[in-house]
């Protein structure tokens, strides 16, 4: 057993998938200019998962800190500033689900449009039958 979880893999891991990656897909949607729907919605779920990964590992943390004799980590995973632990995974959370929305309702909002353009033509009697 480590003296402190700071030096455990999955604080790492914490680290790495709370800032490191959300950082760099976030870059990558900001710079790319052209990129597919099913990419972005993609993104918007990664980073739902990512989130629901970061809850995992704090948990783990959580109760691994109460198991070493470092009070450092304590203060960290045992006290209120774990609440403002869990603000970056919601915040993750909830940028990806504003992704994904946003993708499903443009979809959504294009297929009204083209079964709405589809219709008129057909109802309104100036087919190429007419």
């Amino acid at each position: 057993m480590s003296q402190s979880v700071f030096v455990e893999f999955e604080f790492w891991l914490l680290v790495m998938f709370s800032v490191v990656i959300p950082a760099a897909i976030i870059w990558v949607c900001l710079t790319i200019r052209k990129v597919s729907r099913n990419h972005v919605l993609a993104l918007g779920l990664l980073l739902v998962a990512i989130a629901g990964l970061d809850i995992y590992l704090l948990q783990g943390l959580k109760r691994r800190s109460q198991e070493t004799p470092s009070t450092a980590d304590d203060l960290i995973f045992n006290s209120e500033i774990t609440v403002g632990l869990y603000v970056l995974p919601a915040l993750l959370a909830g940028i990806g689900v504003n992704i994904a929305s946003h993708v499903i309702i443009q979809h959504l909002s294009d297929a009204q449009r083209r079964f709405g353009g589809q219709g008129t033509s057909e109802s309104d009697g100036q087919g190429p039958s007419a």
